[in-house]
């Protein structure tokens, strides 16, 4: 039999075709390979090197073209990205947030000329913007977020035109923020360095883009303005410039005896000793002394924290806040003393406020009490804390020592603390924390107590709980107060009435590291049941929180353990017990028999990433899957939208 010309022309070619989307396929097989062994071989990047096609490995997706989307987010990967996923020529979107990821972005990434999303927050990336990520054309949504990204932002994000969403907080950026002729849908700048004036055309984005900077103008206070030059076509009468004159000295004068009248009335207030902050709202919390609702307390000024120095030993206020690390000091004690303030709240070791400098900047400002160390004792717990960096550790600025009074500067985390979002009143506008989210920031809080274990084995955190959990926007944990209990007075009789402290411990200025996992249980069973950890039952006597539930398991109660939030999730009722059943074995009696930090971070991840891989195949729905960016759905559209 005789084919026809054309029939064999087209066989030909589709043979040929065939054989180089193969090639292809196997050109991004042995880029994922060369992935995952830099990675270490991770266990969590469960990929059967036996499959012939990469495609039906855990967060590959391919089309017929070959790979187009590579979503790893939250699997524990650590180190630097090594050079291999530049082949991958076909990916249009690349997901690895919420890693430990490090160093500069691989070089052959200037390959991915289709790439549209990149979504590379909350990792440990540093350096520069490489410029090779101008010419990638077809981005639409990039994400750097949450990294140690230094130097300045360049105008060259201009070139990417089809860009709708930049997000690059929470770096190390200076310099100004550039021009940016983009049809933006979402940027966000905040906490970096960065001064100078915001760009006109960035205005209309909300204040919280740009805080935690040195930034000017609208959405935040107005620039200095300048003077405007008269216009040389002006001429002034001889009688108008002396009227001018007369008028400027009149008020020159005015302005004199004002300032006099002002200095005087300062100078009799600051003889006076009384304290001015009045708290309004307070409300009882287990373990606290005292914790102030925030927002009800009356804004005052840092100034009137300070107290009164005596004149013999000179001013106190000429010692300068310490900063850490090479930024230099970003601003000085005087424009502290001078921005407003607002409590937070009051625990432990003080009081803590809300700090708005008069550029805009706000920082979280800790007015310590019952500190008795010495001086020299102090600053070295103070720097060695400075030294502390990880992602799940609050942002330690700086600190100010003086014998009467000591301020710790920490980075502001919007969205409070963990112990709100768990008992606060709905009345309130809180949010219920679904499972995702509760996975997440457990996750994170094990992570920065796993990271201050691995500095030494007499670094501990010493006062773990709920209050201590601050949460950025995107609900990402940050732990608070580490550093701070080794300085503390010891009380006379130590009191477990908190609930979180391991039965061993007599003294809380030394906690052991398998002290610090038996809080770290109290925390998971207060996540899991929503439950402080000296709930009253029926009114009877308050017991501590991990007798309760173990009694409530023994008589197979499980599911009348947990909050009534968490029954809504019916598909990750195992997850729940495995956590319920981690929890208590960190809060058994005996210290040798609780796991380490490093066992339980590994086990929580296992169960985080079940979460993320059931999400993926779709059988979790609650419709509240937006609270949480720890642990987005792997199963976004193609082409996808934001992470």
């Amino acid at each position: 039999m005789e084919f026809p010309h054309w029939f064999l022309t087209a066989a030909v070619l589709g043979f040929a075709f065939l054989g180089f989307v193969r090639t292809d396929l196997a050109s991004d097989r042995a880029a994922l390979v060369g992935f995952r062994a830099a990675m270490g071989g991770r266990p969590r990047l469960e990929w059967n090197l036996s499959d012939v096609s990469p495609c039906s490995w855990a967060g590959v997706n391919c089309d017929r073209n070959g790979v187009f989307e590579l979503r790893l987010p939250a699997m524990g990967l650590s180190g630097e990205l090594p050079m291999g996923l530049g082949n991958l020529t076909q990916l249009q979107t690349l997901s690895l947030r919420f890693n430990a990821l490090s160093g500069r972005i691989p070089a052959d990434f200037e390959n991915l000329r289709g790439l549209r999303n990149l979504y590379l927050q909350g990792n440990l990336f540093s350096g520069e913007i490489p410029p090779f990520l101008f010419d990638l054309q077809n981005l639409v949504r990039l994400n750097m977020a949450d990294n140690n990204f230094t130097g300045e932002i360049s105008s060259g994000f201009n070139n990417l035109s089809r860009l709708a969403t930049l997000y690059l907080q929470n770096n190390r950026f200076t310099g100004v923020v550039p021009e940016l002729n983009l049809t933006l849908e979402q940027f966000n700048v905040s906490f970096n360095q960065l001064n100078g004036s915001i760009p006109t055309k960035l205005s209309s984005f909300p204040a919280s883009s740009f805080e935690g900077n040195f930034l000017c103008g609208a959405p935040l206070l107005l620039c200095n303005s300048t003077a405007t030059e008269p216009s040389p076509k002006s001429k002034l009468s001889g009688g108008a410039i002396a009227g001018i004159v007369i008028g400027g000295l009149f008020v020159l004068a005015l302005i004199l005896v004002v300032l006099i009248l002002v200095c005087q009335r300062k100078s009799k207030e600051k003889s006076e000793t009384k304290e001015v902050v009045r708290s309004r709202g307070e409300v009882e919390v287990p373990g606290e002394k005292t914790t102030t609702v925030e927002g009800s307390s009356e804004r005052i000024n840092i100034d009137h924290l300070i107290a009164p120095k005596s004149s013999t030993k000179g001013s106190e206020r000429d010692k300068k806040l310490v900063f850490f690390g090479n930024v230099g000091n970003v601003f000085d004690l005087e424009d502290l003393l001078r921005a407003s303030a607002e409590v937070l709240g009051k625990g432990t070791f003080g009081t803590a406020y809300k700090a708005t400098l008069e550029t805009g900047m706000v920082v979280a400002v800790k007015r310590l009490k019952e500190m008795t160390a010495a001086e020299k004792e102090f600053r070295e717990k103070m720097e060695e804390a400075g030294r502390m960096k990880n992602e799940n550790l609050v942002p330690f600025r700086a600190y100010y020592y003086s014998r009467e009074e000591k301020l710790l500067v920490y980075d502001y985390m919007p969205m409070g603390s963990l112990s709100a979002l768990l008992h606060g009143s709905r009345e309130s506008g809180r949010t219920p924390l679904n499972w995702e989210a509760r996975c997440g920031i457990a996750l994170g809080v094990g992570r920065g107590i796993h990271y201050l274990h691995s500095q030494g084995p007499t670094i501990s955190h010493g006062n773990i709980k709920s209050s201590n959990i601050l949460l950025t926007r995107s609900y990402e944990a940050c732990v608070s107060d580490y550093g701070l209990a080794q300085l503390a007075m010891a009380p006379s009789t130590p009191s477990r009435v908190a609930g979180y402290r391991a039965p061993e411990v007599t003294d809380s200025r030394k906690v052991s590291h398998k002290a610090d996992v038996y809080s770290f249980g109290v925390l998971l069973l207060e996540m899991l049941t929503g439950k402080s950890p000296t709930h009253s039952i029926f009114h009877e006597e308050a017991v501590d929180l991990p007798r309760w539930v173990q009694s409530v398991v023994q008589e197979e109660w499980t599911a009348e353990v947990f909050d009534e939030q968490l029954l809504r999730y019916q598909n990750v009722e195992e997850e729940m017990v495995q956590l319920l059943e981690l929890a208590l074995q960190c809060t058994v009696p005996y210290p040798d028999n609780r796991p380490g930090m490093d066992e339980i971070v590994g086990r929580i991840e296992e169960l985080c990433r079940t979460t993320l891989q059931k999400q993926s195949e779709g059988i979790e729905n609650d419709g509240n899957n937006g609270i949480s960016s720890q642990f987005h759905s792997l199963s976004s559209p193609h082409p996808p939208s934001a992470e």
